[in-house]
């Protein structure tokens, strides 16, 4: 029987495999630096024709804390709902529907301030954290343009459609969520220097 000394191990050295692969399929696509390179010069520019007191709000300044990190919750629990409320077995009420309607566009409308403060942070960037922030966002984006889609689409009756471009899209925000937590927990991005390790 494993104890949970081993299993704890082993879940350690499978997390391990798992960030080295993506070390190493980002490290291999320059084109990845070139878009990169581009698109941060084009936010630098956006940047500079906005009000200082906009961007430093994006960035969290007024709450000592990045922004981005809240404000992902509300597209993401959104989404989320949806899907369940979408696609759980024996739940095509007229409710059911409204509801995952309602949950759908109340993430897709949240996304917008998550989408530009997570742009604002990311043009920040450099090295393998600008690399996996870059694939992040545009997982993310995608997510986001899907869902609106799909949005118009139960809109204009077209439902099953709908929960096909909702449910594309939540399979992606998850895969840009899981990007977001190694920006955080392996990159750092965001986090306080000056916090203390915490001990035991």
């Amino acid at each position: 029987m494993t104890t949970p000394a081993f299993a704890r191990q082993d879940l350690l050295h499978r997390d391990s495999q798992i960030n080295e692969r993506i070390e190493d399929a980002l490290s291999q696509h320059d084109r990845l630096e070139a878009v990169a390179d581009v698109l941060q010069r084009q936010l630098k520019a956006v940047e500079n024709h906005l009000p200082p007191a906009l961007i430093a709000a994006l960035h969290g300044q007024p709450l000592g804390h990045p922004l981005h990190p809240i404000l992902v919750h509300l597209p993401l629990g959104g989404w989320l709902v949806a899907g369940i409320l979408d696609f759980y077995p024996g739940h095509n009420s007229t409710e059911t529907e409204h509801a995952a309607d309602l949950a759908l566009l109340l993430g897709t409308v949240g996304a917008v301030g998550a989408i530009a403060s997570g742009w604002t942070d990311w043009a920040n960037t450099r090295g393998e954290a600008r690399r996996t922030g870059l694939i992040h966002g545009a997982l993310n984006e995608t997510a986001f343009l899907l869902n609106a889609a799909s949005v118009l689409a139960r809109r204009k009756g077209r439902r099953g459609f709908g929960k096909v471009l909702s449910g594309t899209a939540l399979l992606l925000a998850l895969g840009g969520g899981f990007l977001g937590g190694e920006l955080v927990y392996r990159h750092g991005l965001g986090v306080g220097k000056t916090l203390a390790t915490p001990q035991g």
